[in-house]
């Protein structure tokens, strides 16, 4: 019979033991935190420092100029869109899995010839013959 003392002794480890991995778990769980954190920082800083050399001045608009946007017209872009949509239609139809017969393992019928030869084996010992 467990006592009252034994009881309340292994509670106490209990709680303790799952404090202790709480703990250990929120610790790793800052550390990762930071380690993304510095990981965020590190890459924003090469990218400003890459980004500053390359700073080229953009050609001044002279007022007879003016800037022209190239639209892509409606009608254009659903003709273009339905040609990749039949295209990744096609492809998708190609990647379609095949129905294919398993081939029936050879496991068994090495097992049973195995078991053949033991059988024969195991009748000439005990007839003398071996």
């Amino acid at each position: 019979m467990v006592t009252m003392g034994e009881f309340l002794e292994g509670l106490n480890i209990t709680v303790l033991g799952v404090t202790i991995v709480f703990l250990v778990l929120t610790i790793l769980a800052i550390i990762l935190y930071f380690v993304g954190w510095l990981e965020r920082r590190l890459i924003e800083r090469e990218t400003r420092a890459a980004a500053k050399p390359a700073v080229v001045e953009a050609p001044k608009k002279t007022e007879g100029e003016e800037v022209r946007e190239e639209k892509i017209p409606p009608r254009d872009l659903a003709i273009i869109t339905a040609a990749i949509l039949a295209y990744l239609a096609k492809k998708a139809e190609a990647l379609r899995p095949l129905p294919f017969k398993r081939k029936v393992s050879d496991v068994w019928r090495l097992y049973g010839l195995q078991t053949s030869m033991e059988e024969v084996e195991d009748f000439n010992y005990e007839i003398g013959k071996w």
